[in-house]
C-alpha cells in the first residue's frame, strides 16, 4: 500500500477519498485554486498546495501544476477522483513518466475507453450491443449534420471526449440544426477541449443501466452489480439507486457479463462503469467512464466494499481481493444531489455565500464539500451534497432519504432540495415506471409551488424578525427608527392600521401587519389581506416548534442582516425583510438593462450598438458552472450599450446590454 498520495480534486470527492486513506493509514496531500482557499476540503486534507487561479483551466486541469504539487508532498501516487483530469490520457502519462503512479486506468486504457466514439468501435468489438450512428467523432459541421440526416431523427449528439451529460442535444427536428451543432461543439470544447461529435439514434423512453466493474490490469475483471440512473434532467443524473428496480435476474446478468467481457478485453485497470441505455427487454452500449463515479456510494452501500480502498490496493499493486462469487448484494441504497440551482427559475445555478448548513445525523450517508460560511463560486459545478440512504427495501430507503432531504437546512443559496422531494414522492419514482425523459416531460408537476406554504412562511419570517426587532430596540430604541410603531392596533384583530414590513421572496410580495402580542406569546400577523395567529418557542440555536393556528412544527429560521431564512416541512423560503418606510422610500427603477443572470464568462456576444431587437432576442452567451445562459431582451428596441465582449468574466447582475425602447415600433 502507498506511504501517501495526492488528491488531484476537490469538495466532496476530495473529503471522501480523504477519508478512506486515512482509515488505511495512507496519508493524503491535496491541491486547490484561488477560489477554493478557504474549502472545506483543503482544511480536511490538511496539507495543500496552491496551483493556480479560479477558472478549472487556471488551476485543476493544469497537469504541470498538479504532478508539481504531487512531488513537493511527496506523493507517491496520484487518485483524480472524478471529473476535471480524472479521464485525461496525457495526465495519466505525465503522472507515470514523472514516476508516480495514477490510480485509475492505464493511459491507453482511457484514451480508448475515456472517448465516446473509441468506447463503441471496442463494445462492438467486444460483441457488446451498440445504438446506431457513427462512431467517429467530427468537428466538421457539415458532416455532422450529413450524419444526423442519414440517420434520422430523433438523435442525440454527444461531445466524444466528454460525460456528465455535458456537450450533449437531442435533435428532434431539423430547424435549427445548425445551432444546436454549433451549441454542442462550443460546450465540448469548453468542458472536454475537444469540439468532436458523434451522432446516435435517440432511444427516448429508455432506463439507465451501469454496471460498476474493477479490474486488476492482467485481465481479471469483476463486476459490482448494477445501478439505476435513469431519473435525470437534461441527460444530468438526480436520483440513482442500487439495485435497479424491476430488472429481471436473466437480463441483470448478461449486461453484468457484457460488461465484464469488455473489461476483459481491455485488461482493464482499477475502477470503472459500463453504461447501457435499456429498452424492455433490449439493451444497449452508451458509454464507459474510466474513472470513479459520483453515484458510487450506492454500490458501495449494497455490497459493503470501499470502492476507493478497492482502487488504491489494486493501484498499489496488491491486485483484486476480492472474487466475483464473493460478492453479494443486500438491501437497497438510494443517492439524492443537491445542487446549488433554482428549479422554479429554470435550474439556474446559484451562487454566493453559504449562511448556514445542518445535515441530518445519524442513520444517513452524507458526502459533501461545503459548510457553514462555504462560498459558491460560478467556476465549478453546482453540486454541494450527496445524501444517501440504506435499507432493507426499496421502499423504505426511498423514505428514509426523502426524510434526510427535508431535515437539510442550506441558507444563503437556492438549493434543489424540494424538488427532490417531490420527486421522491412521485409516483413514476415510487413505482419504477420512469424513463430518462420522465422527468423533463413532468417537469411542471415536480416544481409546482404552494402560495399557501409561502403565506406561512411568510407569517414566520415575520413573526421571526419583529423578535429580532425587539431586541435590538431594548438594547436601543433608535434601532427600530424605520417601524411605523408597534403600538398603533386598529382594524381587524388588532393590527397596525398601515404596514409594518415588507417581506419578499423568488415569486411573492408582502406587506405584513402585527397585532399586539397575546398571553400565551401569539401574535395575529397580517400578510397583506390574510390574518395568521403564530407563536414560535426556541427549541435551541434556531430550531423553534412553531405554532400556526392549531397546527404546529418544528422549523429552523436565521436571519443575516435583511435576509431571513425558513426551512419548514416544506422546504427552504428566503426572503428579503425590510422596514416599510424604508421600502416605499426607494425608487422603483424600469428600463431596458440586460443583465448577468450570475457571475460567469460571456462565450458570445450576438448585437453592436445600433441592432434593432425584439423581445426574446439573445444579446449574449454566458457561461457559468458548466451551463450555458442566454441573456435575452424583454422589450422590443434599439441596442444603444454593449458593455461586454467574448471571454470577459461578469459579475451577477452587471448590465451587459442596454436595449432602448423603440418608440416608432
Amino acid at each position: 500500500m502507498f506511504d501517501k498520495i495526492l488528491i488531484a480534486n476537490r469538495s466532496e470527492i476530495a473529503c471522501r477519498i480523504a477519508r478512506t486513506c486515512r482509515r488505511l493509514g495512507v496519508a493524503v496531500a491535496g491541491v486547490y485554486s484561488s477560489a477554493d482557499a478557504d474549502a472545506l476540503h483543503v482544511r480536511e486534507i490538511g496539507e495543500s498546495i496552491a496551483i493556480g487561479g479560479a477558472a478549472a483551466s487556471d488551476s485543476y486541469l493544469r497537469i504541470d501544476a498538479v504532478i508539481e504539487a504531487a512531488k513537493a508532498t511527496g506523493a507517491q501516487a496520484i487518485h483524480p477522483g472524478f471529473g476535471f483530469l480524472a479521464e485525461n490520457a496525457a495526465f495519466a502519462r505525465a503522472v507515470e513518466a514523472a514516476g508516480l503512479v495514477f490510480i485509475g486506468p492505464t493511459p491507453d486504457v482511457i484514451e480508448r475507453l475515456g472517448d465516446k466514439a473509441l468506447a463503441k468501435q471496442e463494445a462492438d468489438a467486444a460483441g457488446v450491443p451498440i445504438i446506431p450512428g457513427s462512431t467517429t467523432p467530427s468537428e466538421d459541421k457539415a458532416e455532422v449534420e450529413r450524419i444526423v440526416r442519414e440517420t434520422g431523427l430523433p438523435v442525440m449528439l454527444k461531445a466524444a471526449a466528454g460525460g456528465g451529460g455535458k456537450g450533449m442535444r437531442v435533435v428532434a427536428t431539423l430547424d435549427g440544426l445548425a445551432d444546436d451543432i454549433e451549441s454542442a461543439m462550443r460546450e465540448a470544447r469548453n468542458a472536454f477541449g475537444s469540439a468532436g461529435l458523434i451522432v446516435e439514434k435517440l432511444i427516448p423512453r429508455g432506463r439507465h443501466i451501469e454496471i460498476q466493474i474493477l479490474g486488476d490490469g492482467k485481465g481479471n475483471v469483476i463486476h459490482l452489480f448494477e445501478r439505476e440512473c435513469t431519473l435525470q434532467r437534461r441527460h444530468q443524473k438526480v436520483i440513482e439507486e442500487a439495485p435497479a428496480a424491476n430488472l429481471a435476474a436473466a437480463l441483470r446478468d448478461r449486461m453484468a457479463a457484457d460488461a465484464v467481457r469488455l473489461g476483459k478485453r481491455l485488461n482493464y485497470r482499477g475502477a470503472g462503469t459500463i453504461e447501457f441505455i435499456l429498452q424492455n427487454d433490449a439493451y444497449y452500449f452508451l458509454e464507459v467512464n474510466p474513472r470513479l463515479q459520483v453515484e458510487h456510494p450506492v454500490t458501495e452501500m449494497i455490497t459493503g466494499l470501499d470502492i476507493v480502498e478497492l482502487m488504491l490496493r489494486i493501484a498499489s499493486g496488491e491486485g483484486l481481493p476480492l472474487a466475483q462469487e464473493q460478492i453479494a448484494c443486500h438491501g437497497h441504497a438510494v443517492e439524492a444531489r443537491i445542487c446549488a440551482e433554482d428549479p422554479a427559475n429554470n435550474f439556474l445555478p446559484s451562487t454566493g455565500d453559504i449562511i448556514h448548513v445542518n445535515f441530518p445525523m445519524g442513520h444517513i450517508r452524507v458526502e459533501t464539500g461545503v459548510e457553514s460560511g462555504s462560498v459558491v463560486t460560478p467556476y465549478y459545478d453546482s453540486m454541494l451534497a450527496k445524501l444517501i440512504a440504506f435499507a432493507p427495501t426499496r421502499d423504505e430507503a426511498l423514505d428514509k432519504l426523502r426524510e434526510a432531504v427535508d431535515a437539510t437546512s442550506i441558507f444563503g443559496v437556492t438549493t434543489n432540495q424540494a424538488f427532490l422531494s417531490r420527486l421522491l414522492d412521485w409516483s413514476a419514482t415510487r413505482q419504477a415506471t420512469f424513463h430518462t425523459r420522465s422527468i423533463d416531460e413532468s417537469i411542471d408537476q415536480l416544481i409546482a409551488t404552494s402560495s399557501e406554504a409561502d403565506r406561512e412562511a411568510l407569517a414566520l419570517a415575520a413573526s421571526f424578525w419583529l423578535i429580532r426587532q425587539r431586541e435590538a430596540a431594548s438594547r436601543d430604541p433608535w434601532q427600530s427608527r424605520d417601524l411605523t410603531g408597534w403600538h398603533m392596533a386598529a382594524g381587524d384583530a388588532g393590527l397596525s392600521p398601515i404596514p409594518e414590513l415588507h417581506l419578499t421572496t423568488s415569486d411573492h410580495s408582502a406587506e405584513i401587519r402585527f397585532a399586539p402580542v397575546q398571553s400565551d406569546g401569539a401574535m395575529t400577523i397580517g400578510v397583506n389581506d390574510d390574518q395568521l395567529t403564530v407563536r414560535l418557542n426556541l427549541i435551541d440555536d434556531d430550531r423553534f416548534t412553531a405554532v400556526i393556528g392549531s397546527r404546529r412544527e418544528v422549523v429552523r429560521i436565521r436571519q443575516e442582516q435583511d435576509a431571513i431564512f425558513v426551512h419548514d416541512g416544506r422546504g427552504v423560503h428566503a426572503m428579503q425583510a425590510l422596514p416599510y418606510l424604508s421600502y416605499i422610500s426607494a425608487a422603483a427603477e424600469t428600463s431596458g438593462d440586460l443583465r448577468a443572470p450570475m457571475t460567469g464568462m460571456i462565450l458570445k456576444v450576438n448585437v453592436t450598438v445600433g441592432d434593432r431587437m425584439k423581445a426574446g432576442d439573445v444579446a449574449a452567451i454566458l457561461e457559468s458552472m458548466k451551463m450555458e445562459l442566454r441573456i435575452a431582451s424583454e422589450i422590443d428596441g434599439i441596442v444603444t450599450a454593449v458593455n461586454c465582449r467574448a471571454g470577459e468574466t461578469v459579475e451577477r447582475n452587471a448590465v451587459v446590454v442596454v436595449v432602448e425602447a423603440d418608440s416608432s415600433s
